[in-house]
């Protein structure tokens, strides 16, 4: 092969884009960690893969504790031995960020949020005033997207995600395999993986499956493993929604 004919490599070695991740956020709602680790390892122990892996949000908002009294590098430790990988921190204290920046987690905004920067950073630059009056904007669409629809069955290990929208699974949700939808989900055929409905705290979310028998069902963050889930009707066309703070099983169809 000549010169001539080898790959010529790109003229950029990289790109960076902007994009829209579905991330946990784990509300601490107390600083010690041997409290918050043991009690994160029985849920791991009601649901094995979960958050195996998982990429993790340490919500500080509801501690009002010194920087001395939270050790974020024992809990980046401890969490990363239970294969959790925290990321970064949202809301708590100015002093408190700067602890969790010092341990290798940085304060992330959420997508039209406000949280404050944190401390000791410059303000931006403010934004010189156009010179001309800008056209008109459009009105913005309801905020709805168009359904999401899976044609091949979810296999295991594989997470789908529909932000902002639901999702519909023309095929079956394989054992190991997690649906995720910011409004409702619906399974045509057998779940027995994962399903996670209410992303974005909608109450009124559900779940719809043909076939249920489910690993893990949740909605707005509530949620029910394969052991929990009592006299629900597995294996028959189920949906289930949110009664007060509780799963409700109901068939359907029949």
């Amino acid at each position: 092969m000549s010169a001539d004919s080898q790959p010529q490599p790109r003229s950029e070695p990289f790109r960076l884009r902007g994009a829209n991740f579905n991330l946990l956020v784990l509300r601490l709602l107390d600083p010690r960690i041997e409290a918050v680790v043991p009690a994160l390892g029985d849920q791991f122990k009601r649901a094995p893969g979960f958050l195996r892996f998982a990429p993790i949000v340490i919500g500080l908002a509801d501690l009002a504790v010194a920087p001395a009294d939270m050790d974020f590098v024992a809990l980046v430790r401890e969490l990363k031995a239970l294969e959790i990988v925290a990321i970064g921190t949202t809301g708590g204290s100015p002093e408190l960020r700067q602890a969790a920046i010092a341990a290798g987690l940085p304060p992330l905004r959420q997508s039209g949020g406000d949280e404050a920067p944190p401390a000791n950073t410059p303000a931006p630059a403010p934004t010189p005033e156009p010179v001309a009056a800008a056209a008109p904007v459009p009105p913005a669409p309801s905020g709805l997207r168009p359904t999401m629809i899976v044609d091949l069955p979810v296999r295991a290990g594989q997470r789908v995600w529909a932000p902002g929208a639901d999702m519909i699974v023309t095929s079956t949700v394989n054992a190991g395999g997690e649906v995720i939808a910011d409004g409702n989900i619906h399974v045509y055929g057998a779940l027995r993986g994962r399903a996670i409905a209410g992303g974005a705290d909608n109450l009124n979310a559900r779940i719809f499956a043909q076939n249920f028998d489910p690993e893990l069902v949740s909605i707005a963050g509530f949620y029910a493993v394969r052991e929990g889930l009592g006299k629900a009707p597995i294996g028959r066309a189920t949906q289930v929604r949110l009664a007060g703070e509780s799963l409700r099983f109901d068939p359907f169809g029949a």
